[in-house]
């Protein structure tokens, strides 16, 4: 996957996946690549989670470069099943936006140490 420039160990992505199933019950998710863009765009995303299986990779390419400029984390999971059922969908999804992560605030945070910064305007 040419796109994914972000090296995340599996056992964090297993922690991200788990932060999200907690989160979608109490807290704000935006699901879907559209409902994603605009989340960032509006600097409401605090963290944008995207799936490396999205065919054809276009799809999703701009999301890394738009995080990096809003200066908000993202970070990769291995598929879009994985991260469907995660939020609670039974679809696929591409990707998804937390925006207030509720009852996970504590695994959210713990996570945000782990992920790399976004190398944008600030950084």
């Amino acid at each position: 996957m040419g796109y994914v420039d972000l090296e995340i160990p599996d056992e964090v992505k297993a922690q991200i996946l788990e932060m999200l199933s907690v989160a979608k019950d109490k807290g704000k998710i935006k699901k879907g690549v559209n409902e994603t863009t605009k989340s960032v765009e509006r600097k409401q995303a605090k963290l944008v989670v995207i799936a490396e299986d999205v065919t054809p990779p276009e799809v999703v390419v701009h999301l890394p470069q738009l995080c990096k400029d809003a200066n908000i984390p993202y970070a990769f999971v291995k598929s879009k099943k994985e991260l469907g059922s995660a939020v609670g969908i039974e679809v696929g999804a591409s990707s998804v936006a937390v925006e207030d992560p509720g009852d996970a605030a504590e695994k959210f945070n713990d996570l945000l140490k782990k992920l790399p910064k976004p190398k944008g305007e600030g950084a």
